[in-house]
């Protein structure tokens, strides 16, 4: 299912095209207000994002600025609905970085059919993630740690590269197991423990301290955007 994140002021707009979305089978999460747009957005991992301009809190070109320049998301789609119909405002909306501009009024349909023709096509993912001396290819499904090659099986890779694509933010146990597993639900919480552990073993220098993968109390997993390396360096 396609993820869509909708962030649209007027209530009844947004119920509408909420209803519609989901009769097309989107799955659709937003707001009302612009307020922690870009945090949801890397929450909910969206393939598109259907932004306002004007919102009550937030200046919508400001959002598709930020989610531009933000390195896990500046390739998802950003389709603009705004009442600003001017040819200056069309130009500046695409020159920030939308995929697409849409003038209200418009026709549901006419939404759905734009939003259908930027999810036909590809997006390219970095092909390489960098953490450190940790490395990641994606196309050569290879992990590298100081110029080593670690062995990793098929789970581990899916789930290193889960986490160290999106840094810094922190996953449940079950949104793991909905983004590593998918519908393989024979497996349990306590599965995503095992594997961590395993990916600390093969990656930490100490399992037990671990600089990469750190535990969120009460709450699951993240990867750790900024490894404490030269404080660790600083007390030996």
């Amino acid at each position: 299912m396609k993820k869509i994140v909708l962030i649209e002021d007027d209530v009844d707009l947004y119920s509408l095209l909420k209803y519609n979305l989901e009769k097309e089978g989107f799955g659709v999460s937003g707001a009302n207000t612009g307020k922690g747009a870009v945090d949801l957005c890397l929450r909910e991992r969206p393939d598109l994002v259907v932004l306002d301009i004007m919102l009550p809190d937030s200046d919508g070109l400001d959002i598709c600025k930020r989610l531009r320049k933000h390195p896990e998301l500046q390739n998802t789609p950003v389709i603009f609905l705004t009442a600003r119909a001017s040819e200056t405002d069309r130009i500046v909306g695409l020159e920030l970085g939308a995929n697409d501009y849409i003038v209200k009024p418009f026709f549901i349909r006419e939404v759905i059919a734009r939003i259908k023709v930027q999810l036909r096509r590809p997006r390219e993912a970095a092909p390489v993630l960098k953490s450190g001396e940790l490395e990641l290819d994606r196309s050569r499904c290879q992990v590298w740690l100081r110029g080593r090659e670690i062995q990793l099986t098929a789970t581990e890779l899916r789930l290193l590269e889960f986490l160290m694509g999106r840094s810094g933010v922190v996953f449940s146990r079950e949104q793991l197991l909905d983004a590593v597993w998918g519908n393989d639900r024979a497996v349990t919480d306590r599965t995503v423990d095992v594997y961590i552990l395993r990916l600390r073993q093969k990656l930490e220098e100490d399992a037990g301290r671990p600089q990469f993968i750190r535990s969120v109390r009460g709450f699951g997993y993240s990867f750790n955007e900024t490894r404490p390396r030269a404080e660790a360096a600083a007390r030996v």
